[in-house]
């Protein structure tokens, strides 16, 4: 199989693939039905396209004279960060730091959390539906669901000039606005239902507002997520990059001005991204090529599910022990208290994402930088604490 093209009612529908990425048919049905919503004039489905509740994962959507808060859904803002850091690769050791990193579901340190409350200062204001303090005690947790925070090892470069350190370990933070951006979406829901807003409305322009001031709290949550996790290690970084892929944003298409939501779906038009595979997989840090329009501008933001979690533990429990999920192919070691969740984020749960970057690739949507495995992965700690 290859990039399909075909029309509903006046919208462009436009998924990238190949003949190697298993598409569900839920999911192409979910990205036919959305993308027949009204305003709706361009829809693309990514290669790591899958269900999600009500409108589909790896998508974007581009509408004009309205915009819809369910299509980006109640994690605004969840993205990426990446950093390289000082630890050496040849070195690390997985059980040794995990000794170091210890629980970091709860709250930040003391000593970290006066620095991070006052960055929070700014963003936060009477009008989001979410308190101060509520934001403070998320601020630096990952929280659950697919999201991780992961060190690395670099397995392959690419393109020498980028200047990835193969000698360095790598951290990559996945999550996003934690509970402030579904406290968003469920009072949007509550009066409006799923409709899409008239641009022009005060609706839209206290939701884009709220929108807006959770994008930079999920920004912030990554970079105190690193910041701990480099003070457990007693190390330092550099940071590379941090990217959204929940989002609704003003765009310019085919003559037209309206918005881009992406759902799952990495922007091509910020520089390098990552795309990680499951927590027993690469991860391909990629630079989008000068021409993504016909994606929308937009990229896969991972492998991708494969089964639902509830199919999970039915699938696997059977096959595997919960322990023997804490272990990789990779002989990395996996940091997750929660059964439940280690069958649900399995890697067998996942799509392969070499063929996902490899769909990318054929369509000359990227150039490869950088491959990377994972060392250790944090998922949920021994005394979990998050909200």
């Amino acid at each position: 199989m290859g990039n399909l093209i075909f029309d509903e009612g006046d919208t462009r529908v436009r998924v990238i693939t190949n003949e190697r990425v298993w598409l569900e048919d839920a999911a192409l049905e979910q990205l036919r039905i959305t993308a027949r919503l009204p305003h709706i004039r361009e829809a693309v489905g990514l290669p790591d396209l899958h269900p999600g509740r009500g409108y589909p994962v790896g998508a974007a959507f581009f509408s004009v004279h309205h915009f819809y808060p369910a299509l980006v859904g109640g994690d605004i803002g969840c993205g990426m960060g990446l950093w390289q850091t000082d630890l050496r690769a040849h070195v690390a050791s997985a059980s040794k730091l995990e000794k170091q990193l210890g629980n970091i579901d709860g709250p930040l340190p003391e000593g970290l959390m006066e620095d991070a409350l006052a960055q929070l200062r700014e963003i936060a204001t009477e009008h989001l539906p979410a308190t101060f303090h509520m934001l403070g005690e998320s601020l630096g947790t990952i929280g659950g669901g697919n999201h991780f925070a992961e060190l690395q090892l670099v397995d392959a470069v690419y393109d020498e000039a980028a200047g990835i350190d193969k000698k360095r370990v790598h951290l990559l933070v996945h999550s996003g606005s934690r509970g402030l951006g579904g406290a968003i979406l469920r009072a949007h829901v509550e009066q409006f239902g799923h409709a899409g807003l008239a641009a022009d409305s005060l609706a839209a322009r206290d939701y884009l507002a709220q929108h807006d001031a959770a994008l930079e709290y999920a920004s912030l949550n990554r970079i105190w997520i690193a910041r701990r996790i480099l003070q457990a290690m007693r190390a330092k970084a550099q940071y590379l990059l941090d990217v959204s892929h929940n989002h609704v944003v003003p765009a310019r298409f085919c003559g037209a001005d309206g918005f881009l939501h992406r759902k799952g779906a990495t922007p091509a038009d910020q520089g390098m991204v990552m795309i990680p595979g499951s927590r027993g997989d690469f991860s391909y840090l990629v630079m989008p090529l000068v021409d993504c329009h016909d994606a929308l501008d937009s990229l896969a933001h991972g492998a991708g599910r494969k089964w639902a979690r509830s199919d999970c533990a039915g699938r696997l429990a059977h096959k595997f022990k919960s322990d023997e999920l804490r272990k990789t192919r990779f002989g990395s070691t996996v940091v997750c208290s929660d059964k439940e969740l280690l069958y649900e984020e399995a890697p067998q749960a996942y799509k392969d994402v070499d063929d996902v970057v490899a769909s990318l690739v054929d369509a000359g949507l990227v150039r490869l930088i950088a491959r990377f495995k994972p060392l250790l992965t944090y998922k949920k700690g021994a005394m979990a604490t998050c909200c």
